[in-house]
This record gives structure tokens, sequence and C-alpha cells, in this order.
């Protein structure tokens, strides 16, 4: 079982939410739903279906009312994606590509030029991404990492709208409870970790999984995407290729109380107060949403026996599965992905280790088998995002700005009107 810290105000709040991975894993997921999926989950249906690949969070949530820079609310964390588990820091071949570069991920000049991964994967929130990368170098120094340095990946997505992002809440400690929470099995997904104040699609974002096991005729190799979902507007999403977000009602951005100034749309109306739960819905025309300004970043695995140069035919793939969403990369939106191939484990140390002669052998799947990866990570991609969507809960965070999450009836009832429903 994935262990998930929390952090909150209290030691009594701190106990409780080191359980709760227990019941966010429970959480319902697209399938759960009904939602029609193409491809063969693993055993979890997580990136940790691919053997050694191991998941830790630190989820902060603190604090409520307006926004105090320094003080909160915080609705923020970290995420960290280990390759081959806290067991060992071997490196891995690995590559990254962006849909749209506006956002960050560090340490991705030497994996271009090299196409080798030696640090653990982070993902947390745009400003935060040096404390963590710091934090990176002094969790390796003090496992006695190999090498002599290493350039720690860290990317992030921008939760400004529900944090004090500029308050800088994340802290070394912090990064240094998701590396040493990390763990296999099952993950928590919604509001945790570096997802825990995102927005995805105009709804309730955060973090999401999924995998894919191939066939034995394909190699049954095995696929795994984790998304650290922040990107998209509503009217632009589609779930089983219906276009579900236009017809969703009653959600539409608000606040729980007004503040002095008041929170003003893109458009520059005032964010209105939520109704009550028993209250009649507004007029809309559909749903309010801003221009993409949101950010996803994507991270799967394989152990297929992929090159570097393979591995990136892969990720690109990754951005076909977004636009089966919806995606199209907006200009606003850092949409940067990295894989790596848990295989080949010995052939290349990058900086970490003595380079040998002979050479290691080294395994490379045939040009011709690579579709069923294509396939497999295109279909876990966005099986990912829509857990992520699924499994978020509704949040009230800075200035009392609430995120809704997306309403699992009308997303059934949506899908039924089109005969997309499974049941």
């Amino acid at each position: 079982m994935l262990r998930s810290l929390r952090i909150i105000g209290t030691a009594a709040a701190l106990v409780a939410a080191l359980a709760e991975p227990a019941s966010a894993q429970a959480k319902p997921r697209a399938r759960d739903l009904g939602i029609p999926l193409d491809g063969t989950p693993g055993a979890n249906n997580a990136i940790t279906d691919v053997a050694g690949v191991e998941v830790g969070y630190t989820t902060l949530i603190r604090g409520e009312g307006k926004r105090i820079v320094g003080q909160g609310p915080v609705r923020t964390g970290v995420t960290a994606i280990l390759p081959r588990g806290k067991a060992t820091l071997e490196p891995v071949f690995a590559a990254f590509y962006a849909g749209n570069g506006n956002g960050d991920m560090t340490g991705t000049h030497w994996i271009e030029e090299t196409g080798v991964l030696e640090t653990p994967v982070m993902i947390t929130n745009t400003l935060s991404v040096g404390t963590v990368r710091d934090a990176v170098v002094d969790w390796m120094v003090k496992r006695n990492a190999p090498g002599p340095f290493w350039y720690p990946v860290v990317a992030e997505t921008s939760d400004g709208g529900l944090n004090d992002m500029k308050g800088l809440h994340v802290k070394p400690e912090h990064a240094f409870q998701a590396l040493e929470s990390a763990h296999g099995g099952k993950v928590a997904e919604g509001n945790v970790g570096g997802g825990t104040g995102m927005n995805c699609h105009g709804f309730k974002g955060g973090t999401g999984t999924a995998s894919r096991v191939l066939a034995q005729t394909d190699g049954g190799y095995t696929i795994g995407v984790l998304v650290q979902c922040n990107y998209g507007t509503r009217s632009q999403l589609r779930i089983a290729g219906i276009p579900v977000g236009r017809e969703v009602k009653d959600v539409d951005p608000c606040v729980e109380q007004l503040v002095d100034p008041p929170l003003k749309a893109f458009d520059g109306t005032q964010i209105p107060l939520c109704r009550p739960a028993s209250g009649p819905a507004r007029p809309s025309d559909g749903p309010a949403e801003d221009p993409e300004q949101g950010s996803i970043i994507i991270v799967a695995a394989t152990d297929a026996p992929l090159s570097p140069d393979q591995l990136k035919r892969m990720v690109r793939r990754v951005a076909l599965g977004l636009g089966r969403m919806g995606s199209i990369n907006g200009n606003g939106s850092g949409d940067i992905f990295i894989a790596f191939s848990t295989a080949n484990r010995g052939v290349d140390w990058g900086n970490s280790g003595r380079s040998t002669l002979p050479p290691p052998t080294m395994q490379r799947l045939g040009s011709g088998l690579m579709d069923p990866i294509f396939t497999g990570t295109i279909e876990a991609t966005e099986e990912a995002v829509l857990n992520a969507l699924v499994a978020a809960e509704t949040m009230t965070g800075a200035d009392y700005r609430r995120a809704w999450a997306i309403p699992h009836d009308q997303i059934r009832s949506i899908l039924a009107r089109y005969n997309r429903l499974l049941k």
C-alpha cells in the first residue's frame, strides 16, 4: 500500500491523515463510473504496475479564508516517483518531450544529451521547484548515491488559484517525506501530493494514474502513467469522445465568501458567490472559463527494453492521449512529459558510475514492434487523466475560491444519452 503524508494543523489531524491512503484508494475511478476504456490494465491500474516503480506523496492542507502571502491558505504538496524504488538509485534510460513549453522540468538537458535519468522524478507547484530540487540532492547525498553530482528532475504545475503559492510553503522536509514514503502497489489519486491544489478542464484536478499490460503476442510488457493534471478548459473536455464539459451544469466557478477586492474572472466580471446546495441554479449560457493557462506533467514508465530514441517516440504519444481528452496543448500551458524504461540494468550509468569495457549487452525492441507500446501509452494517459478528475474532491482554497469536483452523476447521465456508458 502506498503511504501518503498529509500535513495539516494538529497532531491529531496528522495521525488521521497518515491513514488517508486507505480511503483515498477506495475512491471511485473512471471504470467505476462505467466510462468505456480500451486496453487491459495491470493489477493496480497504476504506474506502480511496472515492477520496481514506487510513488510517494506529501500533501499540505492548512488554513482557510483570505490569502495572506506567507501564511496561507495552503493547498499544495510534493509527488515523488522512483524508477527503481528506494532500494537502488541505478539509472534508467529516459526521454522527455514538451507538447507546449510554458512550464518547467529541470534536469532534462542531460537526458536529452545521453538518454539517462539518474534521479527520482519529483512534481510540485511552480514556485517550489528549486526547494524540491535542492532537497533531492541532499536526500541523495544522505543515501550515498553514486556519482560526483546529479541533475534532479523536478517538474511543476501552478496551484496559485487555491494555494498561497507565493508563500513558499513546500519545505525540504516535505520532499524528503515524499521520497521516504514512496512505495509500490496501489496509488492514491485526486487531491494528493503535488496535485493537491490543481484544477483540470475547469474542474478540481490533481493526481491520477493508470497502466496497460500488452498481450503476450506483443511482448507482455507493462506501461504505467502518472499525471499531475492542471490543464484545459471545460468546453474542451471530452470523455469517451463526447464533449461532456459543455453539458455539465450548476458547477460554475464561485467563491464561498466575498473578499475585498473581489475576485475577478478573466473577462473582468466578478466571480459570484456559490449558491446554497438547495438553492436555485444560476442562469448560465455555459461553463464560465478562463483561457487555457494550466499545465500537465506526465510520467510514463515501462519494462519494455526501449533505447532512449524509442523512449522519445513513446513519450511523444502521450500528447495523443491528451488529445483524446480534448487538449490542444494551449499556448498558456506547460505540457511536459517524461518516459523511462526499467529494462537494461547496468548498461549506462551516466555520471553516476564508471563505464566498463567490454560494454554490457543491451536489448532493444525492434521498431516494428513499437505500435502496441504507442497504443498502451495513449490509452493509459487518457485513463490517468480521467482517474485524476474522478477521484478529485471539491476544494475551497485561498480567498474562498471553490473548485468543483466533476459531478459523477452528470457524467454518467450525459454518456448514457450518447449510448457511451458501459453500465
